[in-house]
């Protein structure tokens, strides 16, 4: 019987899969609006997800 492995790419613990996300910085422009800056994760640097160092079978 052949042996499954699993994805050797995880759902990133941190950030749950969204890697960037764009937060407020407190300042508006003229016409009311918010200014905002997207924010990478610092553990999957913006891709939401991780390699797994080792792939395990189950």
């Amino acid at each position: 019987m052949p042996q499954r492995l699993r994805p050797s790419r995880l759902i990133c613990r941190n950030c749950d899969g969204f890697g960037r996300a764009v937060t407020t910085t407190g300042h508006r422009h003229h016409d009311g609006t918010r200014t905002t800056a997207p924010v990478n994760c610092p553990s999957c640097h913006g891709r939401g997800t991780v390699v797994r160092a080792f792939p395990q079978a189950f």
